[in-house]
């Protein structure tokens, strides 16, 4: 796959607390917060976007790091080019003040600048609220954002801070506990549903990571764990990327059953309709 030159996308900004950051924005209808995974916003990130723009929703994806568009797969870019840009991506996040790789009971910075941006994009589009689908590193973004009762439809895909480096990390996501008795109270007293996806052999989406949502969510966690075999076997990488490098977009396969699950999830908590736009 080659770069993406953005096209059918349109570019603005969003200013919050004086950090201004780039947004891309496709389609129309209540928003849909799409937040890559690393190393950035990718041609399949799009491809999901444009997915999400697709059912009727807007989807917009702020440019939290990474150069948008740019195709980091080795085979097409070259190994030595691709791996300088995933290190300097990764770079970029570890010296960021905005991105908490490894503390536990605590959201990352950039939590408040989304929310702020999720706020924003209800008053633009309107509809009943808001939602909002983090991927990897930004996956547990999604469940803070929930705080705010404008965040309706939360999509948590292989959620993978705090890194799984010890134990106590492999059990915790990236959430204070205030934040996340607020979403537990959302979820007992509004209906609210939490999604989550993961492959039961990612190493950096422990099962425990899960499990832990299972205790605090109840019935209100849904969750989409998918058999490694299930991954695109022509990727470079491990199965990780649900909804993007692993997805198999063809009917029948359980990654693209994934994607449709997040699609009605959309649907009916947005746009107030049944699975596969039915009423």
């Amino acid at each position: 796959m080659a770069d993406h030159d953005l096209s059918g996308f349109t570019r603005s900004t969003f200013t919050h607390a004086g950090a201004t950051r780039e947004l891309l924005r496709t389609g129309s209808g209540p928003a849909v917060i799409v937040m890559a995974e690393i190393p950035g916003i990718t041609p399949k990130v799009l491809e999901f976007a444009e997915r999400v723009a697709a059912v009727g929703c807007t989807a917009v994806l702020p440019v939290l790091f990474g150069e948008p568009g740019r195709d980091p797969d080795p085979r097409s870019a070259g190994w030595p080019r691709a791996g300088r840009y995933l290190a300097s991506t990764l770079w970029q996040v570890c010296v960021s003040r905005e991105f908490t790789l490894l503390a536990t009971g605590r959201a990352s910075r950039v939590v408040d600048w989304l929310r702020a941006l999720a706020a924003d994009e209800h008053e633009r589009c309107g509809g009943p609220g808001v939602g909002a689908v983090g991927m990897c590193l930004t996956g547990g973004f999604a469940l803070a954002m929930a705080v705010d009762e404008r965040l309706v439809a939360p999509v948590l895909s292989q959620p993978s801070l705090p890194l799984a480096l010890t134990p106590r990390r492999a059990g915790a996501i990236d959430i204070g506990p205030e934040a996340l008795a607020a979403v537990r109270g959302r979820c007992e007293r509004d209906g609210l549903r939490v999604m989550g996806l993961r492959f039961r052999g990612d190493r950096l989406v422990p099962a425990e990571r899960f499990a832990l949502l299972r205790r605090e969510l109840g019935d209100a966690f849904v969750a989409v764990e998918l058999d490694d075999d299930a991954a695109n076997p022509e990727s470079v990488l491990a199965p990780h990327s649900v909804l993007t490098e692993h997805l198999v977009d063809e009917p029948g396969q359980s990654t693209r059953q994934a994607l449709d699950a997040v699609l009605d999830l959309f649907r009916t908590r947005l746009l107030e309709e049944g699975p596969a736009g039915t009423a």
